[in-house]
């Protein structure tokens, strides 16, 4: 076995073993943690504290923009959405892609108005225009390849999802080469990277695991390895990135947990 695999493979059976997500209230802050770390990456800077009040008490974090408070809200709700789907394991189909990004979308996403027509990325229409990441940056799938690559690629998922896998690090790999694959096609003007990491999640938890956080500080290496995969068109080295990353996540909670009352 791959020893980034194992690794993983070996964490998880530590932390399974010791009960760590057995604390209280902690698939609930586990959530709100994937969230805030999620829409950090995006810019916001809603502390978890603040989005636990807002979540569970209504109370609106002072000192942000209402943009960063819905990017919150709305992808809380998308997560609340995926959490219902998880028990049917529906077909993942383009128009299902598109849901999920109009809903992490809904409250912060534009119009936009082309040569082509307009098209609304709060309604998680697929993008008219052709993009790339930054000034001078890679360029991303033309607009006019984006149907029949996602048609491509739900087909691809489908069938990978109906595979028996021999172990959670396998399926995590799965995970991220789905995330990998998606934000590659950049189906949307806006919102890609936390859809992609909404559909990443929603792999791991219709297989029962705990579904990884992308770290806010590991940002910038995050963008690295997404970029040099890209670069070189080589996914294993995204997806050894955030193996690596999901081990260490893991490892650390074990270390907390062991430090903490709970034991």
């Amino acid at each position: 076995m791959n020893a980034i695999y194992e690794k993983l493979n070996n964490a998880l059976d530590e932390f399974n073993s010791l009960g760590v997500s057995n604390q209280i209230d902690f698939a609930k802050l586990y959530l709100y943690s994937i969230i805030t770390h999620s829409t950090a990456i995006e810019g916001s800077t809603v502390t978890e504290t603040e989005n636990t009040l807002m979540f569970d008490e209504d109370i609106v974090p002072v000192g942000h923009s209402v943009t960063e408070q819905m990017m919150n809200l709305d992808l809380k709700q998308a997560y609340d959405y995926v959490n219902g789907l998880i028990p049917k394991k529906p077909e993942i189909t383009v128009e299902c892609l598109r849901h999920l990004a109009s809903l992490v979308m809904k409250n912060t996403g534009s119009v936009y108005n082309t040569a082509l027509g307009s098209f609304d990325s709060s309604k998680g229409d697929l993008r008219l225009v052709n993009v790339s990441a930054g000034r001078g940056g890679k360029s991303y799938l033309s607009y006019q390849k984006i149907p029949q690559r996602l048609e491509d690629f739900c087909e691809w998922l489908n069938g990978e999802r109906e595979k028996k896998y021999e172990d959670s690090a396998s399926i995590y790999a799965l995970s991220f080469e789905v995330h990998y694959r998606l934000v590659s096609i950049h189906p949307w003007a806006d919102g890609n990277g936390r859809t992609c990491r909404l559909l990443m999640n929603m792999i791991q938890m219709e297989n029962n695991l705990l579904p990884s956080i992308l770290r806010k500080e590991n940002k910038s290496k995050y963008i690295e390895a997404l970029s040099t995969s890209q670069e070189q068109k080589d996914s294993t080295i995204f997806v050894n990135f955030m193996m690596e990353s999901m081990t260490e996540f893991i490892m650390q909670c074990i270390e907390d947990y062991k430090n903490s009352d709970e034991i």
